[in-house]
């Protein structure tokens, strides 16, 4: 068991990368069922599918990658943690490498970008960065 799922998920992405895997499996759960949803939209993901049945469910997420060979997902960074939760408005939401990247927010409307949540002028818990 783990204590930072999300962690867990950003972590295997990282090492699948590392090692050139077409594809990854994490545990399910709405949340990281949402966070697929979210990067196969941004095209960061091929696809994401769901496997298994009861306490054996699993999401198979589909790398990505361009013509060259390269991954599209070059880096994830956790920004809220268990021990450190990280809170901001509207104003706070800033772009990441330079709008190269995305912020994953969870608003009171679920989780968006953060372009997405400077749009609808939301604010929220910063839970990752990806570019």
């Amino acid at each position: 068991m783990t204590n930072d799922p999300i962690a867990d998920m950003l972590t295997r992405i990282r090492n699948g990368i590392a090692v050139q895997k077409e594809s990854v499996s994490v545990s399910h759960s709405k949340l990281k069922l949402e966070i697929a949803k979210i990067l196969r939209r941004e095209g960061y993901l091929e696809d994401f599918v769901k496997k298994g049945k009861k306490t054996r469910k699993q999401i198979e997420l589909f790398m990505k990658q361009t013509a060259e060979g390269e991954y599209t997902i070059q880096g994830l960074q956790r920004v809220s943690k268990p021990g450190r939760r990280v809170y901001t408005n509207t104003k706070g939401l800033r772009q990441v490498r330079s709008g190269v990247g995305k912020s994953i927010v969870s608003t009171p409307e679920g989780l968006m970008t953060n372009t997405e949540a400077k749009k609808k002028h939301l604010g929220g818990e910063i839970l990752f960065e990806i570019w």
